[in-house]
């Protein structure tokens, strides 16, 4: 069965501005990305259907038979065995939500498509996880983070700590893979699994406890202190204090500072002693930014931090209101807090914004992953290109807007 992971409209936009450069699919919660999920699940490998100008990014492939799963929809085993019940024109729902479709006969070119099919046999399912909402990753990883530990240390075995000054609290949950370096460490995995990928290190000092995933490549810097529901993907640092927060990958939030209730994307930058507010003084259910509503949407939660998008930066000492969102390539710095809602390709800070230009924009992105020997590739630029004009109408200060 080829399975093809489309990207549902309505959440796709409550997402944002996390799913400007990205399928839904494609975003991190728990230790792997949605579609790495179910491409451990189901067994095959995956493609997307997703938004006309992500989809050179995105390949879609068309089989004979095509099995569509909503991206947003993280898998378990008995919602996988139901989608592999489906006979031809069958598709589960919950509630007027589609969640999997089986199509033989009939194959969709847009989203929109798809999502306006009438299935001739719809079937009502409950019983799945569904990443609605930006804060929804934070809230899920730490469940993720277990399921997704079971998936991937399933008949393995782990490699050794090999590290005696390193400390450790109940070391059958924890697993390690090849190339790890660990350095006189505190590994807790009293209330959750601690996962370290391939070629990570945990530097001396650090404190972790789980649930925690580290991704390939990634650091935990020396006095690192990750608090428990924490996902750092490939190729990241970081150190300081965090808390229920994921960090997709290609980021660096290398020093002192507390990120907490957060999600950052890829190409990422915390500046030094950078801190985000995620409680309220006064305790009050948090209101962040909402693409969707074009305006204030609240959470229901009394914790949430930063969600930032991808290739955006912050200067040292930046601080972040509670419920702050920043979008694609903005640079902020300066004293004060900033706004809560910055938009993409914004530079500036407390004391204002202008427009970070193209040429900036790209300049910028080619020193940083020139950093890890990658290169901004023609898709990916006029990925940014197609952002810059999407989302000029909330740049305010912008004559052009």
């Amino acid at each position: 069965m080829n399975i093809i992971l489309f990207d549902e409209p309505a959440i796709r936009q409550d997402l944002l501005p996390l799913t400007f450069t990205r399928a839904v699919a494609d975003m991190r919660v728990g230790i792997l990305t949605i579609a790495e999920k179910w491409a451990h699940y189901m067994g095959v490998a995956v493609s997307y259907l997703t938004q006309p100008y992500l989809q050179p990014k995105y390949n879609v492939h068309n089989g004979a038979s095509n099995l569509y799963i909503n991206g947003a929809v993280c898998p378990n085993e008995e919602l996988v065995s139901a989608i592999q019940g489906l006979k031809e024109g069958e598709a589960l729902y919950q509630n007027d939500l589609l969640i999997a479709l089986n199509s033989d006969t009939l194959q969709f070119n847009t989203v929109e498509e798809l999502v306006g099919h009438s299935a001739p046999q719809r079937h009502q399912y409950e019983s799945c996880t569904i990443i609605r909402d930006v804060w929804d990753i934070f809230l899920q990883n730490g469940s993720q983070i277990r399921s997704d530990f079971n998936v991937l240390a399933k008949g393995r075995q782990s490699q050794p700590i090999g590290d005696k000054h390193t400390i450790v609290y109940n070391e059958e949950n924890i697993f390690i893979e090849e190339g790890v370096k660990i350095r006189a460490a505190i590994l807790n995995a009293e209330n959750g699994p601690i996962y370290l990928g391939k070629n990570s290190q945990v530097h001396e000092g650090a404190v972790i406890k789980g649930p925690f995933a580290l991704g390939e490549e990634s650091n935990v810097n020396m006095g690192g202190k990750m608090r428990g529901d924490v996902s750092i993907g490939p190729f990241c640092k970081v150190g300081g204090e965090v808390a229920a927060s994921v960090i997709f990958g290609y980021s660096n939030k290398g020093h002192e500072g507390y990120l907490g209730n957060s999600v950052l994307g890829e190409w990422c930058n915390i500046g030094a002693d950078t801190n985000t507010s995620n409680l309220k003084n006064n305790y009050a259910e948090v209101k962040i930014w909402n693409y969707a509503k074009n305006g204030f949407k609240n959470t229901g939660q009394q914790f949430c931090g930063l969600i930032m998008g991808d290739h955006s930066k912050c200067g040292i000492n930046t601080m972040f209101n509670t419920g702050t969102v920043v979008g694609v390539s903005a640079n902020i710095f300066g004293p004060g807090f900033p706004r809560n809602f910055i938009p993409s390709f914004s530079w500036g800070g407390a004391a204002g914004f202008e427009t970070f230009q193209m040429r900036k924009v790209v300049e910028v992105a080619e020193k940083v992953m020139a950093r890890r020997n990658l290169e901004l590739s023609q898709v990916d630029r006029d990925i940014l290109n197609h952002i810059f004009e999407q989302t000029q109408q909330y740049r305010v200060w912008d004559k052009r807007a």
